[in-house]
């Protein structure tokens, strides 16, 4: 059996004298798609901050095999609103982890970064102020600059946020191939149970209030049993024209 891509070992993890979330002990598998699921504030992104190497925990160890290459996607509302970049010089910064912080991309880094828009859908914004585009088509800019690094991970903060139904899907859709064509691990922080629940292979439920961290494959937590008990209130899951829908109140 394969090593898995991270592991997390009695992980503490906090700002300052803060601990936002304590005693995590799990793994982030190969080809792995997992969704770290709850409202705002549960802790989701300082846990995928650590899963991608931005934070060190407070307590216990996060260790990552082979030399992984970690590509990043933060919340786009993190980007100086002004970013004064087109959207290939954005895709072009996932290389510079690969160059060191003294070279130049060149021709070679050129052809990758088109490569990764190619992936991403976005080819036809090449020229296009990166500040000028809809939040759908920054998200899919950023997640080109996360493919530029070539990663064996990419972890995603809030992909979906800002953006209309029918880009949420598309962006979902869009993680989904690259997940399947490259075996691209995936971990992405989101509140939106509804909508990963249809992707995600894993999900791990975390909300530092309640003190509450449960992982577990889609099928074993995505259930009534399971949602009812952890939300404290009445929680129905069904098939609604093939997709996974959560009803909350008995509504269904």
């Amino acid at each position: 059996m394969a090593a898995p891509l991270v592991e997390l070992r009695d992980v503490s993890l906090g700002y300052g004298n803060e601990t936002i979330l304590d005693d995590l002990t799990f793994d982030v598998e190969r080809s792995d798609f997992l969704a770290l699921v709850g409202p705002n504030g549960a802790g989701k992104t300082t846990l995928l901050r650590a899963i991608g190497g931005i934070l060190a925990p407070v307590h216990g160890r996060v260790v990552r095999h082979g030399g992984v290459t970690i590509g990043y996607v933060p919340q786009e509302r993190e980007l100086d609103p002004v970013f004064p970049l087109s959207a290939i010089d954005v895709v072009l910064q996932g290389r510079i982890a690969r160059l060191g912080p003294w070279r130049r991309p060149g021709a070679a880094d050129l052809e990758v970064a088109r490569r990764a828009m190619a992936h991403a859908g976005v080819t036809a914004l090449e020229p296009a102020p990166f500040r000028e585009l809809s939040g759908g088509q920054k998200q899919r800019v950023l997640i080109a600059r996360a493919l530029a690094a070539e990663p064996a991970l990419m972890v995603l903060d809030e992909p979906t946020s800002g953006t209309d139904p029918a880009s949420e899907r598309a962006i979902m859709d869009l993680l989904r191939r690259l997940h399947e064509a490259g075996h691209l691990t995936i971990v992405m922080a989101t509140h939106n149970l509804g909508l990963v629940g249809n992707y995600a292979r894993r999900i791990a439920l975390v909300d530092r209030e309640r003190r509450l961290f449960r992982l577990g494959v889609a099928g074993e937590i995505l259930t009534d049993d399971v949602l009812t008990r952890l939300y404290g209130r009445e929680i129905r899951v069904r098939q609604v024209d093939g997709w996974r829908t959560i009803f909350a109140g008995g509504t269904a």
